[in-house]
């Protein structure tokens, strides 16, 4: 599973029959400070009505994929299964806190001296 940003739809008027109805979006993979990680897009079936700029959860696994969807001839290797409301990382030196929101939020950083920020 990882981090990524939507970036695109995709849309194909001919394709197998096990993807009729689904919503299909291309995605980028994140680091873990939120910047694009210079890696291939993936296209990812969406189950959670994620849309263009969410940053979202990805899992990239076929047979992992095709539970999701009780399917085992479905064609799919990432599937989109969560939009992400807030990504929180602690550590490092002077207790910094970074704090990613997604959907429309804004990125917020805290400082505080034990490593908790000041909420």
């Amino acid at each position: 599973m990882y981090l990524a940003r939507v970036v695109g739809d995709v849309v194909s008027t001919h394709k197998n029959d096990r993807l009729d109805g689904k919503k299909l979006l291309l995605v980028q993979r994140l680091d873990l400070a939120g910047e694009d990680d210079g890696s291939v897009e993936v296209i990812a079936l969406d189950v959670v009505d994620a849309g263009i700029g969410d940053k979202v959860l990805v899992v990239q696994e076929g047979s992992s994929a095709r539970k999701i969807f009780d399917d085992e001839k479905i064609p799919v290797q990432a599937v989109i299964v969560g939009i992400l409301e807030s990504v929180s990382i602690e550590g490092g030196r002077g207790g910094k806190r970074r704090e990613e929101t997604g959907r429309g939020g804004k990125r917020r950083e805290e400082t505080g001296r034990d490593g908790k920020g000041d909420r």
